[in-house]
């Protein structure tokens, strides 16, 4: 079997020699508790577009609305692609019928894609009992819908769907399908592990078969049900595949598809394959968080290449190696993907982790060991009574330089903005079933007693409208602080005593999130009650702030 020659339509996106293609706005909006608004698919699209992504499915035009209208919008010129080309998705033409005279084949066309790709079983039992037709009228579809797109000035992809479980069922049933398509001028078979459940030596071993026996161009669309989806992909890659499927972020029903991040980042950095614009690898990371953004989903910080934990160190014995040379520890320069290296504290640190972490936050400890040596004995002084400092780096840095001007006279202790003479929460369960909570503080501010009362929603919302009420007239930044996110874990096991109480008994590790709209930071408090934690977390929020505008004078210091 050989490839029959053609040539190539326009809709040819540069550096043909290998195609990257996303499916995310088809594949990837299957997964559970992704909805995508038309405005959001063009979002979508632009991104991928600028991060130089080869293919761009768009969906399926003619059987979901919504798909439809996003063709129609891209058509009407609200998405002009600079790299990629649009691609639209759908089946093969109905057995029985011609692909001339199928409305769905129709759709295809109207939706003005330069590029469709066709889904076609080529695994012999779906073929017989999901389409519930033969072999060669499932064959004659395939011919006949590539050879009448082909005819209307489109460029045409096969999608073999269940290819790798049908190859192994009945070889010969599943070349016939890729045979038709390309005969019929189809410039890529693409061979779909539909199920996920191929491992990659496997893979590998079937599609330089396939390449073998046929001389067809071969693409590879892997799902992730045996967490393979990624190796799978650059397995096949090695193996000959020249088009590679996948979704950003892993997206896709059931367990996801291949990450476009993961199997981009491997094909560039470790195969030299150039599957990007150049210069293009270092938004990588900048493009998955976006892309998590659209999704509404938290983007994964354990993500390969690009997750903010994908280069962060958290062992001594790594600090002390990467103190000396960064990539003795990193498989490849964060930056190349644009993302960066984090040293993390824990009581796992050694001093060259405070050292890197310090360097990392503007703090010098050069020259001054004995500073170093305070903060890591009170870091796992801390972290034995349930205290983490590595999500919170904001009261990491606090404890450093409170540590630093411990020893040296001419730096300035880093204090809250206040002093704190008396708060009181109060919990109202009203007759009509709402409950309010009620904050007083009485501080001193600029030499002044302040008291302020609040109402919230919750015992912290009211002490922090209560803290900002007292405080606003004194320090006009406050304004600009908003609490972004709020995270109680109650430690039942490890934290020190009281470790092995449970539930109500417990202690109560709160982390707070905030930002000035120019920064964010994090901050963390501990407590047997989950309100002095909390307040803990808030004052440090508070003393961060007021340390980098340079108006944090007035008691308080460190408060552990």
């Amino acid at each position: 079997m050989t490839r029959t020659a053609r040539s190539e339509p326009a809709g040819t996106p540069l550096g043909d020699s290998f195609h990257l293609y996303d499916t995310t706005l088809r594949d990837g909006a299957q997964r559970e508790g992704i909805s995508y608004s038309v405005t959001d698919k063009l979002a979508v699209a632009r991104l991928l577009d600028g991060l130089g992504v080869g293919f761009i499915e768009g969906g399926w035009p003619g059987a979901l609305p919504k798909d439809t209208e996003f063709f129609a919008r891209a058509a009407a010129g609200e998405l002009v692609l600079e790299h990629a080309a649009l691609v639209a998705f759908g089946a093969t033409r109905r057995a029985g019928g011609t692909a001339a005279t199928d409305q769905q084949v129709r759709a295809l066309l109207d939706s003005q894609a330069p590029v469709i790709t066709l889904v076609a079983k080529s695994d012999r039992r779906h073929i017989e009992r999901a389409l519930r037709t033969d072999v060669a009228e499932a064959v004659e579809m395939v011919r006949d819908t590539v050879a009448f797109l082909v005819g209307e000035g489109r460029r045409v992809f096969l999608d073999a769907e269940h290819f790798f479980d049908g190859y192994a069922f009945d070889p010969d049933c599943s070349l016939r399908v890729l045979t038709a398509a390309v005969e019929a001028g189809a410039d890529v078979a693409v061979l779909c592990d539909t199920n996920g459940g191929q491992l990659p030596l496997g893979l590998a071993d079937t599609v330089r078969e396939v390449i073998a026996r046929t001389g067809f161009r071969v693409g590879i669309h892997c799902q992730d049900d045996t967490s393979c989806a990624v190796a799978n992909s650059v397995a096949a890659v090695q193996a000959g595949a020249s088009h590679v499927q996948c979704t950003a972020n892993g997206y896709g029903e059931r367990a996801g598809n291949a990450d476009l991040f993961a199997v981009t980042g491997n094909l560039v950095t470790k195969l030299g394959i150039q599957a990007l614009p150049t210069g293009s690898r270092s938004e990588l990371t900048r493009v998955s968080h976006a892309l998590a953004e659209i999704a509404n989903i938290a983007p994964d910080t354990h993500q390969a290449y690009v997750g903010s934990s994908a280069f962060a160190h958290k062992a001594g014995l790594h600090a002390s190696a990467i103190k000396v040379d960064p990539e003795l520890y990193n498989h490849i320069d964060p930056a190349t993907v644009g993302n960066d290296m984090r040293v993390l504290v824990t009581e796992m640190a050694g001093r060259a982790s405070l050292e890197l972490k310090g360097h990392e936050l503007g703090v010098d400890l050069a020259g001054r060991p004995e500073a170093v040596t305070n903060a890591l004995r009170k870091v796992k002084e801390l972290e034995a009574r349930g205290w983490s400092f590595e999500a919170a780096d904001a009261s990491f840095e606090l404890l450093l330089r409170g540590e630093i001007a411990g020893i040296d006279p001419t730096t300035t202790l880093p204090a809250v903005p206040f002093e704190l003479e008396s708060y009181r929460v109060i919990l109202d369960h009203r007759a009509d079933g709402e409950v309010v909570s009620e904050a007083t503080v009485k501080v001193r501010v600029d030499g002044q007693r302040v008291i302020a009362t609040a109402e919230g929603n919750g015992p912290v919302h009211a002490l922090d409208a209560a803290l900002r009420r007292a405080l606003v007239p004194h320090l006009p930044w406050l304004d600009e602080v908003e609490l972004t996110d709020y995270k109680v874990r109650i430690l039942t096991s490890g934290g020190g005593p009281r470790a092995t109480e449970h539930g109500t008994d417990a202690v109560t590790r709160v982390l707070v999130q905030s930002t000035d709209h120019e920064l964010e930071w994090t901050t963390v408090g501990v407590h047997g009650n989950i309100v002095e934690a909390s307040w803990l977390a808030l004052c440090d929020a508070l003393a961060h702030k007021a340390m980098r505008v340079g108006s944090g004078v007035g008691a308080g210091g460190p408060h552990r």
